[in-house]
Formats: C-alpha cells, structure tokens, sequence
C-alpha cells in the first residue's frame, strides 16, 4: 500500500508538473498573438495617416519634398567661361614672361560663340596718384558695360577709391617705369598684357594721370569703334631728334628708312595691342640700342607697327599737347587756365582725317593738367565737354 502511495504520489507530482507546462505553453501563443495584433493595428493606423496626408497636401508636394533633397554627384563646369570671363583680381603673381605668353593667346575664328560685347579698356599709366579722377568718374558714369579700366602706378592707388569707383582695385601689377627708357615700354606692353585677358576688350586707350576727355562717353565711344584705323603717331623725323637718334647696330631688323618717331599716347585695337605684346624680334634691338637720349617710348611702338602693319595706322595721337613752350616736356596747365577761349583752341585748332574724310574734330583727349585745374574742369564739364 505504501509503495502504490507512493507510485500515487510520484504520478501525481508528475501529473502537476504536467498540467504547469501546459499552461505556460498555452499562455505563449496568446502573447504572441496580442504583439502581432498590435503591430497590424500600427500599420494600419500608419496607412490610414499617410493616406489622409497625401490627400490633404497633395502628392507633387511629397514628391518634391523628397527630390529636392537630391544633390548630383559632379556638376558638368562652364570651361567656356574661364576664357570669356575678365578675371575678378587684377593682381597677380605672373612674371612679365608669363603673362605675355599668356595674354598673346588669339582665337582664329571671328565669330564669337557667346554674346561679346567690345568695351573701350582706359589704360593709365601714372607716377603716383590720379588727382583727376573725379572728372573721369562722371564721364564714365552709367556706361560700365562699354569700357573697363586699368592702373599701372608704381604706389598703390587701390586705398584712395571707394567701392563705388570705377577705379575701385583697378590697379594691376606694377614696377618701375622710367621716362626715355626701355621700361617705360615694359609697362605700357603691361598694361596691354593685362588689358588682353579680358576677352571683351577691342580697344586700348593709353592715359596719364594729367590726361583729360574732351567729349562726353557716348561721343568718345563712337569716334574708336566707328574708326577704320588705330590712333598712334609715326611719322619719319630728318632732324637730330628723329632719325638723329637711330643706331646703326638696329640693322637689319630696323633700318634708317623704317626709323619712326610719335606720341607715346596712342590707341589701338586688339590686333595690333596683340602685336606689341608678343613681339621678340625688335624689343631686343630697341632696348640694347636706344638709350638716352634715344627716347625709345617715342620710337619703339611707332617704328615696329609701321614695318608690320602699316596700313592699320592713323598716323596721329588723339591726345592733344602744347609744345610752343618749348623744352623736352609739354606745357602744364593750372587752374587759371581752364576757360571756355581755351578748350576752343583745342576743339577747333587742327584739321585731319577720320576715315578718308577731313575733320575738325582730332583729339579726344588732352594732357598736361595738373590737380589744381580740377574744379575748374568739373564747373565747365557740363556745358564745354557735354558731360
């Protein structure tokens, strides 16, 4: 009896223990169950929200919301504009060498493949500061897509203009240019040099600080653009001071018949400005043979283009100078010369040719003034030079 007791008793633990598995293994699925019944409630409480959103703001905006977000891997550059834009910086740390090989680059087709507009480039080459500036300021005022500008000054003139100026960082990389030596021409070959990176430029205006206009913009711009010919004088000298100054060691890239003398202020166009700067056979001759008093800024330029392109020569300086004074340098003119009598000796003194006909109308600018005759020429601006 004990022993079916205990047989009782052991089946009955086991029984119990049983009956406890079951239990657990019954209470599982139900778990199981009430996680998977809230997941699909979830899902369809997240449908029933997505869909009511699209509907209320409407599908493009989703649409673009997400692929507004996308940013491309590599965007494609404008190579093109590297070419056709001016540069923002005007100073740089190209060597001479470097930058007239750069700026001697010329595109051997004449249509341009962008919408080009030609601008006017004033080049001023200066000792020191432009004290004249204000009367430049109101000439090119509102015409900034037709001209730029450009300062080769051995101070840095950068400081002295505000923002607003067209002289604002005008400034290019500048060194010592001495009157009556090579590097004079080194400088004006500079200001060509860096004039030529901008693509736009056609024509390249060579200006002093004591330089003025004597038209308005629109008047000036017509008289370069409208012109079949390049504004630089060169003309053959018999005196001692023309072809008194030639050197027989130029021969037999230059000769006494080709010697030329003229204005070291002169204008001309892109391809002649591109002659200049590249040139490599007579810079060396004029440099190693016209020193002092062979004044070479009067005769280099004058003597190269005449032998290369003769035919592109106006043969005369717009610029306007008194010699009657006398002595190696033109009369300077002070505030108490500035007066209506005297802009009409200037405006009506000479007659030339423009294009195959005579005119009265020969200069575009003059020089010397010094500051002083400032004010003056701000006051008479208006009613004597039109602007």
């Amino acid at each position: 009896m004990l022993s079916r007791a205990l047989q009782l008793e052991e089946g009955k633990d086991i029984l119990v223990t049983g009956g406890a598995r079951t239990g657990l293994s019954k209470a599982f699925p139900f778990k199981l169950l009430l996680l998977l019944g809230f997941f699909l409630a979830f899902s369809v409480a997240f449908i029933i929200i997505s869909v009511s959103t699209i509907k209320y703001y409407g599908i493009n905006t989703v649409v673009t919301s997400v692929t507004s977000t996308f940013v491309p891997c590599r965007e494609k550059p404008n190579v093109l504009n590297k070419w056709i834009k001016p540069p923002l910086v005007l100073m740089h740390n190209m060597t001479d060498e470097e930058l007239l090989w750069r700026a001697s680059f010329v595109p051997q087709r004449k249509d341009y493949p962008f919408n080009r507009v030609p601008k006017i480039a004033f080049m001023f080459l200066t000792m020191g500061p432009l004290p004249l500036a204000p009367l430049w300021e109101r000439l090119l005022k509102g015409h900034e897509m037709h001209y730029s500008v450009y300062i080769h000054s051995q101070v840095s003139s950068s400081a002295e203009f505000p923002p607003s100026s067209v002289f604002y960082r005008r400034q290019i990389p500048s060194q010592v240019a001495e009157w009556g030596r090579m590097t004079m021409c080194d400088a004006e070959r500079r200001l060509l040099a860096n004039a030529l990176l901008d693509i736009s430029n056609e024509w390249f205006v060579l200006l002093s600080e004591s330089c003025i206009p004597l038209f308005n913009f629109t008047t000036i711009h017509g008289y370069i653009t409208k012109s079949k010919h390049s504004f630089m004088g060169s003309f053959d000298d018999p005196s001692p001071y023309g072809r008194g100054r030639y050197n027989g060691n130029m021969s037999p890239e230059v000769s006494i018949n080709e010697w030329r003398k003229g204005s070291q202020w002169f204008e001309v166009n892109r391809e002649l400005a591109v002659s200049i700067i590249k040139d490599t056979l007579y810079y060396p001759k004029f440099k190693e043979f016209c020193t002092p008093a062979c004044y070479v800024d009067e005769h280099y330029f004058p003597t190269m283009l005449t032998i290369e392109k003769p035919a592109a020569l106006a043969n005369r300086s717009l610029t306007w100078v008194d010699w009657s004074r006398g002595g190696p340098h033109p009369a300077t003119f002070g505030q108490s010369d500035v007066s209506e009598e005297f802009f009409a000796r200037i405006l009506n003194g000479d007659n030339c040719t423009y294009n195959g006909g005579n005119t009265s109308m020969c200069y575009l600018f003059a020089r010397k003034f010094s500051p002083s005759a400032l004010e003056p020429l701000i006051y008479i601006a208006p009613k004597i030079l039109s602007f």
